[in-house]
C-alpha cells in the first residue's frame, strides 16, 4: 500500500453562511485533505501543529480513518490556529473576520520516521517555507508531489513560493489564483506560464463550474455536479485535493489518463463536503454514497455522437 504524507493546517473554524453559523469546529486544510483521501483506504500521515486546546477526540476521529497523527506537534501551552469567515449570499465570495495564527506562527515541521519516505506527498495550503522544510526532510523524491496554495502567499511570500513550485509535479489552484500567479487572463495561457515555473500538471479549480487539468498540449475538463443545496463551501478545495491525491495513491498510476479520473474523484468528494457545515458530511460519508454519485458524474459527461 502506498504511503501518503499530507502537510497542512489542523485548525478551528467558525463559519457563517446564509443558512446558519457555527462556533469553533474542526477545520484546516490537512483535516479536509486527509478525510477525503481516507476514502481510498490509503495509509496517510499528517504533518501539522495544534495547541493544548485541541480536543483529543478530534485526533481520534482521524486515527479511526487510518490517518496517522504522530506528525502533528502539540504545543500544550499554545492555542490552535483559528479562522472565522462569513460567506455572502452567492456563497462564492466571503469575508475573513478573524485569522489567529497562534501556534502556526512558529511552526517548524518534523516528518515522523514512519513517513520519511512517502510514495505521495500532498503539500496543503500553508506558508511556502513550511512546505519547503518538509520537502527538504524527505531523502528520496516521492512518485508524485502535489501543491495547493493561495493568493495570500503570492502577495506576501513570492520568492519562497517560486522555490517550492519549482520542486513539484502538480499544482492545484483556483482560476483567480492561476491568473494572479501567471499574469494571464486566459486559463490556457496561464497554465502554459505556470509550466515554466516547474509543475508538469496544472489543475485549475473553478468551484461550481468544475475543474481543468492541463498537461503540455492536453486539456481535460471535469464538470461540477449540479447540486440542489450548497450549505457551506469551506474546505471544498481541500477535499478536492484529497480526493485527487487519494485516488492517485490508491491506483499508483501517475499518467495523464489516470489524473483525469483523479480530478473526477476529487470533484465527486467535494460535492459532498459542501452539503453540511465543516467536516460533518465527510465524517459520515459511506462507500455506497460515493459510488452512487460517481455514477451521476459519469452520466453527466457520457454521450455518443456520430462524427461525419
Amino acid at each position: 500500500m502506498s504511503k501518503l504524507l499530507i502537510v497542512g493546517t489542523v485548525a478551528f473554524d467558525a463559519i457563517e453562511t446564509p443558512f446558519g453559523k457555527t462556533d469553533k469546529i474542526l477545520g484546516g486544510a490537512a483535516t479536509y485533505i486527509s478525510l477525503s483521501a481516507s476514502q481510498f483506504g490509503v495509509e496517510s500521515g499528517i504533518v501539522s501543529v495544534i495547541g493544548g486546546d485541541f480536543p483529543k477526540e478530534y485526533l481520534q476521529k482521524l486515527n479511526e480513518r487510518n490517518i496517522n497523527t504522530e506528525g502533528i506537534e502539540i504545543v500544550e501551552d499554545g492555542k490552535t490556529f483559528f479562522w472565522k469567515g462569513k460567506y455572502h449570499n452567492d456563497l462564492n465570495s466571503r469575508d475573513t473576520l478573524i485569522t489567529d495564527l497562534n501556534v502556526l506562527a512558529d511552526f517548524n515541521p518534523v516528518v515522523p520516521e514512519k513517513f520519511m519516505q512517502p510514495d505521495f506527498l500532498m503539500l496543503g495550503n500553508l506558508h511556502p517555507s513550511v512546505q519547503m522544510a518538509v520537502i527538504n526532510q524527505i531523502p528520496e523524491r516521492p512518485k508524485l508531489v502535489v501543491l495547493d496554495t493561495m493568493n495570500f502567499w503570492m502577495d506576501n511570500t513570492w520568492n519562497e513560493l517560486m522555490e517550492v513550485i519549482a520542486k513539484i509535479d502538480v499544482i492545484t489552484i483556483n482560476d483567480e489564483e492561476a491568473r494572479q500567479l501567471s499574469g494571464e487572463y486566459s486559463l490556457v495561457k496561464a497554465a502554459q506560464k505556470i509550466y515554466e515555473m516547474g509543475p508538469k500538471y496544472v489543475v485549475i479549480k473553478k468551484g461550481e463550474h468544475g475543474a481543468l487539468l492541463f498537461h503540455k498540449d492536453q486539456v481535460f475538463f471535469a464538470p461540477a455536479l449540479p447540486l440542489e443545496e450548497v450549505f457551506d463551501p469551506t474546505g471544498a478545495g481541500d477535499t478536492f485535493a484529497g480526493g485527487f491525491i487519494g485516488h492517485m495513491a490508491k491506483t499508483e498510476d501517475i499518467s495523464f489518463e489516470n489524473m483525469k479520473r483523479g480530478v473526477i474523484a476529487g470533484s465527486n468528494l467535494a460535492s459532498f463536503c459542501v452539503e453540511k457545515f465543516g467536516t460533518e458530511r465527510m465524517e459520515n460519508l459511506t462507500h455506497d454514497e460515493i459510488q452512487e454519485r460517481l455514477l451521476q458524474f459519469k452520466l453527466l459527461t457520457q454521450f455518443e455522437i456520430e462524427l461525419g
